[in-house]
């Protein structure tokens, strides 16, 4: 299994990261004033964590919180000076559970990411763990293999550029003088972001090189800002008209990684594919398994679904929770559920829902997500969905899920057919 390490620096600048005075913690900061961010990363539970001064906010909307409130030890170390760096690290075979380091001057703290509790033995010198990477950095992202030759860290200073290979702690140093100085960096949707300022450009994480047009202001793409669009008032008109798009199906491997698809769109929404992945087109079931940073259809398909599960299509929707061998597959406002683990394959359960019709549905950790139309609904079982006999509260897809302003095809990304 993959096991994600969430890895923070605190930049030395010249300006101090707790101002002096008894009050200093009592105000809050608005992400949308043009500010020039810290850190920003994901954390293992997919919610994007922007980090300024002594303040943190958590996904693409909502108001900030101070950062000692989750880590005390660094209130006690304030001294030393601003965020420097985030990113997070996925090792294999690592014993130890999800751990959160945060880089201060020249020291690392270590948390485990559950409890938050500092790690013992802990802080320590950044040498000691990242050789041959210096001190008071300006970004660092992740790099898995495949983007980068070798699983690693790219480490910016200035123009300086260090590639840290996480197997070997080997460094391969260099410069990219075309791009801007990064203030932070984010590995998003499989792509790369330099943020300078309030705005952003998107690089390859080996060569450094920039394609398309940039710089673009973080606050049209990366935040919920009411007051601005970069376009105007287009801006506002793209988001609206973005946000009433259905999505036309979702998939999820339960941990690592989420697809959305939307027209010839696909979204990936996290970072590895460890199952085989299954698209339903018209009366056709496609299977496909991971093959990289590909995907590889498996021999023998697509076949017809009346053949694959026993039922006639086209399908609305399908998904599986966790382990289970229920497929759960809705058309119009019924749901089927198909015990994959018998053969021939057929219908051992139906139920009507609260929908008259579903665009698609997902499980996940966090339970089922039903999206019908802009919004999506959330229920905590495949049982309470079937015997639920009114909707349950929506939630705005673009907004919640995707922390979107305008849409998602303007940043990516995957092409069906091409990836």
């Amino acid at each position: 299994t993959h096991l994600t390490h969430m890895v923070m620096g605190f930049k030395n600048k010249r300006r101090h990261l707790y101002p002096s005075g008894p009050d200093h913690h009592g105000a809050q900061m608005d992400r949308c004033e043009e500010i020039e961010f810290d850190a920003i990363t994901p954390d293992a539970k997919r919610i994007t964590y922007f980090f300024k001064g002594d303040h943190m906010w958590a996904g693409f909307h909502g108001p900030s919180e101070l950062i000692n409130g989750s880590y005390k030890e660094l209130d006690e170390h304030h001294h030393l000076g601003h965020i420097d760096a985030a990113f997070c690290l996925h090792q294999p075979n690592d014993e130890d559970h999800l751990h959160t380091y945060f880089f201060l001057d020249n020291k690392v703290f270590s948390y485990h990411e559950s409890s938050h509790v500092l790690v013992e033995g802990f802080p320590k010198d950044i040498s000691e763990e990242f050789p041959g990477i210096p001190d008071h950095l300006d970004a660092a992202v992740e790099c898995p293999k495949g983007d980068c030759l070798r699983d690693s860290v790219v480490f910016f200073k200035g123009h300086d550029v260090f590639h840290f290979d996480t197997h070997t702690k080997k460094v391969k140093a260099s410069q990219w003088t075309h791009l801007p100085n990064c203030t932070s960096a984010l590995r998003w949707l499989d792509h790369y972001y330099c943020f300078h300022g309030h705005q952003f450009t998107k690089f390859h994480p080996w060569s450094g090189t920039v394609t398309g047009k940039y710089p673009k202001d973080a606050r049209d793409f990366f935040m919920k800002c009411p007051n601005f669009s970069e376009s105007g008032g287009g801006g506002e008109r793209k988001r609206e008209r973005c946000s009433h798009i259905p999505l036309d199906a979702m998939a999820e491997d339960g941990l690592e990684k989420s697809f959305a698809f939307r027209g010839v769109y696909g979204f990936v929404m996290t970072l590895c594919v460890c199952v085989p992945v299954s698209i339903h087109i018209e009366e056709q079931m496609f299977l496909y398994e991971s093959g990289g940073q590909h995907y590889r259809l498996v021999v023998g398909f697509p076949i017809p679904l009346k053949v694959a599960l026993g039922i006639e299509g086209p399908l609305d929707a399908a998904f599986i929770c966790g382990e289970h061998s229920i497929l759960h597959v809705i058309k119009g406002n019924q749901m089927f559920d198909i015990e994959l683990a018998t053969t021939p394959r057929g219908v051992v359960m139906e139920s009507r829902l609260p929908f008259p019709k579903v665009d698609a549905a997902v499980c996940g950790p966090d339970g089922i997500r039903v999206f019908v139309g802009a919004d999506y609904f959330q229920y905590e079982t495949p049982m309470l969905l079937a015997y639920s006999k009114i909707m349950h509260e929506p939630h705005k897809t673009s907004l919640e899920m995707f922390g979107f302003r305008i849409c998602p095809e303007d940043l990516m990304t995957h092409r069906l057919g091409r990836d």
